[in-house]
């Protein structure tokens, strides 16, 4: 007698097409600076990679460079910029002027330049009517490059700031230009994948475990490839990269194919088989919690107090190839939303990605105030080199279109569930709408303003603390 089983499968998109490490370097154990690092940098580091073609790669890289470049790094502790600093001051325009500077040198852009003076987050956003600064500013520390070139403190692992995305989001924010409402990423199958996937479900019969590869790969093979779409910054800008890997590995975590170094409970670990039908999907994607926005009585001072980013679900079901949203609450992705959002500040901690996704949250909501200000007119500076692409490129990767599935095997009830789709979605004016904005009675953001401004600055000299 042949003994059946009944088979609980999870279907989510898998990435196709990036060129970013993955690697958490050093973040478990408090950071580079501290805990037993050597050992963390003996390890083989993982990325991937793509070809010309668009084919993902994974890639292993050397773990003695990045011993090497660490120990270079420390060399120069003595170094004001690789001193750490409760608040660092970058000037936009004398920002711009150095990357001018040496682009008419004909040099590369120098790493101080492109990891933004060590900048871990944006705090603050400042307007200096005297000398016409606009001006960004936030915690910053010592960093070093990994062995992909991205940049992290020495200090606490996070990742610094790069030039690149602040110019990306202040150029969805330009001079006089009209404001972007929206900048999302979103991973969603087609309607004739969606269709050849309900055909395939319904000719499935007596599931028992030798099945379980067969019915994975008709799974994979008949969803076919998903398109991703990104609205609001260019698809070959590493800003965009971010928001689309953060999508991506949130899915795998929700599906059991990722576990992250923080204890909490899947969308499969809470799945109770037999709860919703074969035809449903899961979609979950990200946004910032658009509160804690304080600015001073005359605006020329903005906070952004709160930096948490919240994990949300949209119930759907699957009738001829087609989404429709169902009323529906699932308790298990209900669960796994409010888990990831409340321990979302622990995981930013430990998963660099999605560190990187948060900081962008908050890049752009100052991109958004220093336009929604008008600063630009009252500073006379309308982004000549940043704002433009021919002097500063930021499309320099290639665009991720499209994604294949993964897919997870739980033998555990008879329920197919399919998180598909989701994203990530931002929209930085809401932040600074009347309803999330208060005003800073107690005066702390004028006296930031005031007690260390651009006056005196040396020649050439951006950034100071």
């Amino acid at each position: 007698m042949t003994r059946l089983f009944r088979l609980t499968l999870v279907v989510a998109t898998a990435l196709a097409s990036l060129s970013i490490s993955q690697t958490t370097w050093g973040q478990n154990n408090g950071g580079i600076g501290g805990g037993n690092t050597t050992n963390d940098f003996a390890q083989p580091i993982a990325g991937v990679d793509i070809d010309a073609t668009g084919v993902l790669k994974i890639r292993m890289f050397d773990p003695r460079v990045a011993q090497q470049r660490l120990m270079a790094a420390r060399q120069q502790r003595g170094n004001d910029l690789m001193r750490p600093s409760k608040l660092r001051k970058v000037s936009l325009q004398r920002l711009e002027a150095a990357v001018n500077a040496q682009r008419e040198n004909g040099g590369e852009i120098s790493d101080d330049l492109r990891a933004m003076a060590g900048l871990t987050s944006i705090d603050y956003v400042f307007f200096y009517p005297e000398t016409k600064d606009i001006v960004i500013a936030g915690p910053a520390e010592g960093f070093v490059a990994d062995p992909t070139d991205r940049f992290v403190g020495m200090q606490t692992g996070q990742p610094t700031l790069l030039l690149e995305d602040v110019v990306t989001a202040l150029r969805a924010y330009a001079p006089q230009a009209k404001p972007t409402n929206v900048i999302s990423v979103s991973i969603d199958p087609t309607a004739e994948g969606l269709e050849r996937l309900q055909q395939f479900l319904g000719s499935i019969r007596n599931v028992n475990r030798a099945m379980t590869p067969q019915i994975v790969a008709g799974l994979k093979n008949n969803l076919g490839l998903q398109t991703v779409t990104i609205k609001g910054v260019p698809t070959n800008t590493h800003f965009a990269r971010v928001l689309v890997e953060a999508d991506y590995r949130m899915k795998l975590v929700g599906i059991g194919l990722e576990r992250l170094p923080v204890r909490m409970r899947s969308f499969v670990d809470r799945s109770t088989p037999g709860a919703r039908g074969n035809n449903a999907l899961e979609r979950w994607y990200f946004q910032p919690r658009y509160d804690g926005i304080s600015v001073s009585d005359d605006g020329l001072a903005m906070k952004i107090n709160e930096r948490d980013v919240e994990l949300v679900g949209e119930n759907e079901r699957v009738v001829d190839g087609k989404r429709t949203v169902s009323g529906r609450a699932n308790p298990a992705s209900q669960g796994f939303c409010r888990d990831f959002t409340e321990k979302f500040p622990e995981i930013a901690s430990k998963v660099r990605i999605f560190a990187e996704m948060r900081q962008l949250m908050n890049v752009a909501i100052a991109a958004a105030y220093i336009q929604e200000q008008d600063f630009y007119t009252q500073a006379d500076w309308n982004m000549p080199v940043l704002g433009n692409e021919d002097a500063f490129s930021v499309g320099t990767y290639n665009a991720p279109e499209q994604v294949e599935t993964a897919v997870n095997a739980v033998w555990r009830g008879n329920q197919l569930m399919t998180p598909l789709g989701g994203g990530v979605q931002m929209q930085p004016r809401k932040a600074l709408s009347s309803s999330a904005v208060s005003v800073d009675a107690s005066g702390d953001n004028k006296r930031i303003l005031g007690e260390s401004g651009p006056e005196g600055l040396k020649d050439g000299q951006w950034w100071w603390d």
